[in-house]
């Protein structure tokens, strides 16, 4: 059975992309929300997004509007105070606390592995095994084999030396999970209670890493894991409180980390490249790693569909978590899947709606320069949209959308004032 829970409360908000966010309190269960038909959710397409998320074995659902709740649904009797795995998606939960460890100056991602976990911990020739820094663990670079049987064996006798580090980009578990113990040398303390000092106890998460074969992974409720990408969307603080002060490590963490794959950060998948590579190959795809999702949207996902989306352009966090058809290590069709239903979830405007509103937009058809006035000067800003729903250009009263660059065919564009939040399409020419 399905149970849509929602709660409303106090909070602390800050502003990012021009929006103010929400942070719910860091205790207790409240958490302010926001209607779907205020963004012009159609109840019926809510619906047939739960249903797709049903039918695919989905536990739970949750999706953000600058920080307050717009949807949240359970399935298969999951309840919201029930914990669920990360699997891989708990990747970006220690590139993060690497990134609080430097930040405080008890290790660098420049300095090789071997300073934290001794020599020998790889069967590597040395000169080699002293190639590998943390930023190659943190990167998916490290040269190590990836073709021994066991790519999730951490022992010295299944790190063997295929490439120097830097020269491949293979999703390989083993080297990941080895940070662990670099955070804990570093440290000198174990990663849950680094973790849980540092970032989960500041914003308010439950959870903890247990040991699962030969990896850590990371369990808490959805709720919790929708916090860490509220912490993200803020660029690491949370609300007005800082948590990871490093600007430049969290946005080297969320870009491009090297050249063989494009789509990688640090443990974070990147959507918006021009190619990608996936785990459990070494080829290179064109396009977008995520098609239907806005291009500056990045990710952190795990087997069987565990999804953490951000999207900072339209203020978005969106989790999922269940088991997965597939059974696949990271089965990105069923992301871009639930963006396309997420696409879909604006009611289209009738021209009743268009006639109605005090909103007027011209020339549209537009060549260049479209205008957007309202009959009572309201403030407003704006965002330009494909008519997928990618983010192409925002601004407000004070300028216009200029079309002269882009290509004929349908866009939307979304008008928000203190008053109102409205979509409406435009033709280019």
């Amino acid at each position: 059975m399905k149970n849509l829970s929602f709660f409303l409360l106090l909070g602390c908000s800050t502003v990012v992309w021009g929006q103010e966010i929400y942070f719910p309190p860091t205790t207790g269960t409240t958490w302010e929300t926001t209607s779907p038909s205020t963004l012009d959710y159609c109840p019926e397409k809510i619906e047939a997004l739960y249903t797709f998320l049903e039918e695919n074995q989905s536990k739970a659902f949750l999706l953000l509007k600058d920080g307050k709740i717009v949807l949240e649904q359970y399935f298969d009797g999951f309840q919201p105070t029930d914990n669920w795995y990360w699997a891989s998606a708990g990747k970006t939960i220690t590139a993060f606390t690497v990134g609080i460890a430097q930040q405080e100056g008890l290790l660098s991602i420049e300095d090789p592995s071997a300073d934290y976990l001794g020599e020998g911990w790889t069967t590597a020739p040395l000169e080699k095994e002293q190639l590998i820094t943390v930023k190659n663990q943190l990167s998916m670079t490290t040269g190590l084999d990836y073709t021994v049987p066991n790519l999730g064996c951490t022992e010295p006798s299944c790190l063997l030396y295929l490439a120097d580090a830097g020269e491949q980009w293979y999703y390989h578990n083993a080297p990941y999970t080895i940070l662990d113990e670099v955070i804990e040398a570093a440290t000198a303390t174990t990663l849950n209670q680094y973790f849980s000092q540092k970032v989960r106890i500041p914003i308010g998460m439950n959870g903890a890493f247990l040991p699962v074969e030969e990896n850590n992974v990371y369990f808490s409720t959805p709720r919790s894991m929708a916090r860490f990408g509220l912490l993200m969307l803020n660029e690491g603080n949370w609300g007005t409180t800082p948590i990871m002060t490093d600007a430049t490590y969290f946005n080297e963490m969320i870009n491009t980390s090297q050249s063989l794959n494009l789509s990688y950060g640090y443990l974070w998948w990147l959507n918006g490249k021009s190619s990608y590579k996936v785990p459990g190959t070494t080829a290179t795809f064109p396009g977008f790693l995520i098609p239907n999702a806005p291009a500056d949207t990045y990710l952190a996902a795990g087997k069987n569909g565990q999804f953490l989306s951000i999207t900072p352009s339209e203020g978005l966090v969106w989790i999922r978590m269940g088991d997965s058809p597939d059974d696949l290590p990271v089965p990105f069709l069923l992301n871009n899947q639930i963006w396309d239903k997420i696409n879909d979830l604006v009611c289209p405007l009738s021209t009743d709606d268009v006639a109605k509103d005090k909103w007027q937009i011209f020339p549209n058809p537009v060549v260049n320069e479209l205008t957007i006035q309202h009959a009572d000067n309201l403030s407003y800003t704006w965002a330009l949209f494909s008519q997928s729903l990618q983010f192409v250009q925002r601004g407000d009263q004070f300028s216009s959308p200029d079309f002269s660059d882009y290509a004929k065919g349908l866009y939307w564009i979304k008008i928000q004032s203190e008053k109102d939040v409205i979509w409406k399409k435009v033709v280019k020419n």
